[in-house]
């Protein structure tokens, strides 16, 4: 006799299989379909702005773990007097704003859903900084694989501040459902053909209402004053 965890245990079980299936097979079709495209996104980058072509960065996976996120190259590394990296609109390139634009830039994250390290919907990985930053609440969106789109991406993205996003990404793993990602995959694909909620700068101090990425870049100001003065 099935009883009411053991029953919650199977349909979580099978919501597992069926959403890592179709992360594989989708990444898959996707990856051979457009990989013209993604050939051609590469040897312009390469002969535009030169190597590397990619943007390898560490994000924050489930649990906070770390993993290497991949992306096409949109930006310069250009550091300023201070030895920090320029503003995103001073360094972002020409082919850079297209390929963000069209949400290009995003392809080669099919191959991290590919390794386990994100699913196709989920919150978006963001930096291990603020792995310690997160309110207990908040912390929670880190209880799933992140996503290249997610809930909070396809209901405003760069135009919700950071606590909303933060808010929808715990509202997802609460409600999370094969239904609901599939929801959350076709909105996205509309989204994207319409181009909207893309960027081609990040934007994102101003809708920063925890005040995150200041404390980020303090962070990193004072790491930097520490290696001058060795």
């Amino acid at each position: 006799m099935l009883t009411f965890g053991s029953t919650f245990l199977t349909l979580h079980g099978m919501y597992k299989f069926l959403k890592r299936a179709e992360d594989i097979t989708v990444s898959l079709v996707v990856l051979a379909v457009l990989s013209p495209l993604m050939a051609a996104v590469c040897m312009a980058l390469y002969f535009s702005v030169g190597s590397p072509i990619f943007y390898n960065r560490m994000r924050a996976g489930k649990g906070g773990a770390p993993f290497k996120l991949y992306k096409f190259r949109s930006m310069t590394d250009e550091k300023g007097p201070d030895g920090l990296e320029l503003p995103d609109d001073k360094r972002i390139t020409p082919i850079g704003k297209f390929i963000r634009k069209t949400s290009i830039d995003e392809l080669p994250q099919l191959f991290n859903v590919l390794k386990g390290d994100m699913s196709l919907v989920g919150p978006r990985p963001l930096l291990l900084e603020y792995n310690d930053m997160y309110s207990p609440k908040h912390k929670r969106r880190l209880d799933v694989l992140p996503g290249i789109t997610g809930y909070a991406a396809v209901n405003g993205r760069n135009e919700v501040s950071f606590s909303k996003k933060f808010d929808m990404d715990v509202y997802y793993v609460d409600n999370a459902s094969f239904l609901l990602d599939n929801i959350i995959l076709f909105k996205t694909f509309f989204a994207v053909l319409a181009r909207r909620g893309s960027t081609e700068t990040t934007a994102v101090g101003e809708v920063d209402d925890l005040g995150f990425v200041k404390r980020v870049e303090e962070i990193k100001r004072k790491k930097l004053t520490g290696e001058q003065k060795r």
